[in-house]
């Protein structure tokens, strides 16, 4: 087995301290966020900044393509306004730009939302225009779409959303998807049984296709199966149990992808990256 686990860690102080973070946890992959990810303004990344980290890198010896770089919680590519819509456009070719300064080749985004003021589907358009814009005006960093719990007016819940926006997408070959493990889960998608696995995935791979996975957040869940409600929980403190995070550490589908936690209790993520890689057969 060829598997790649780590965490979302942090870039405080500079993007080049996360890989180090990443090293001090066990990690062979991770999530950062390359800017202040409640601010919509960064300042440019210098060449200094930007060779401390790939020497870390280095040091850490973590991959770059074991790396899934996190975009702003603030960007909606779906806005219903316009204006809005196309600021968070600006910033989110922003961040692939950044992406690729720092040698990565990937970058996760929640797909959007429609705050209630127009349609799923016409959100949905929106998005994929905001995708095919940033596919437009950038080059080699693959568009990562996360999949949602479905909390309020979000979309990408529904495996047929992240669809749609692959089918849609100008360039199939930088369009993917990250799953996360707890929105799968809150989204009414079972994963606790290996009969349950096994059909959700099986549904997955009908929709979507195995090809655009690219990338896993790990994670389980506080509340219950199809509650669309996103809250992580600690690895088998929560609802969805172990058994499922052996399956994925046993299933061949998720080798060489970065697998990330993001569970709530970042004290011991060390001690569940050891006990993902135990689970393995």
């Amino acid at each position: 087995m060829n598997k790649f686990i780590g965490a979302h860690v942090s870039a405080s102080g500079g993007v080049y301290n996360a890989p180090l973070n990443a090293k001090e946890i066990g990690a062979k992959a991770f999530a950062l966020f390359t800017k202040n990810q409640r601010q919509w303004k960064a300042k440019p990344l210098s060449d200094e900044t930007i060779d401390k980290f790939k020497e870390n890198l280095e040091i850490a010896r973590i991959s770059p393509k074991h790396i899934l770089p996190h975009d702003s919680y603030l960007i909606n590519l779906g806005h219903p306004e316009d204006e809005k819509l196309q600021k968070s456009l600006d910033a989110f070719i922003d961040e692939v730009q950044r992406c690729r300064q720092l040698g990565l080749d990937k970058l996760n985004f929640h797909p959007g939302s429609h705050l209630k003021k127009i349609t799923q589907e016409e959100c949905l358009e929106k998005i994929s225009d905001s995708m095919n814009k940033t596919l437009e005006a950038t080059e080699g960093v693959t568009l990562v779409i996360e999949n949602t719990a479905g909390q309020g007016s979000n979309l990408g819940y529904d495996f047929e959303h992240l669809a749609y926006l692959i089918n849609n997408s100008i360039d199939k070959s930088r369009v993917g998807v990250c799953i996360d493990t707890c929105h799968m889960f809150t989204a009414g998608y079972d994963i606790r049984t290996k009969e349950a696995y096994k059909k959700t995935w099986k549904e997955f791979d009908e929709k979507i296709g195995y090809k655009y996975l690219k990338g896993m957040h790990i994670n389980d869940s506080k509340p219950d199966l199809g509650s669309r409600v996103d809250r992580h929980e600690s690895l088998g403190k929560g609802k969805i149990g172990i058994d499922a995070f052996g399956f994925i550490m046993n299933d061949p589908h998720m080798d060489d992808i970065p697998l990330v936690l993001e569970t709530i209790d970042d004290t011991i993520w060390e001690k569940e990256i050891s006990l993902l890689y135990s689970l393995i057969e």
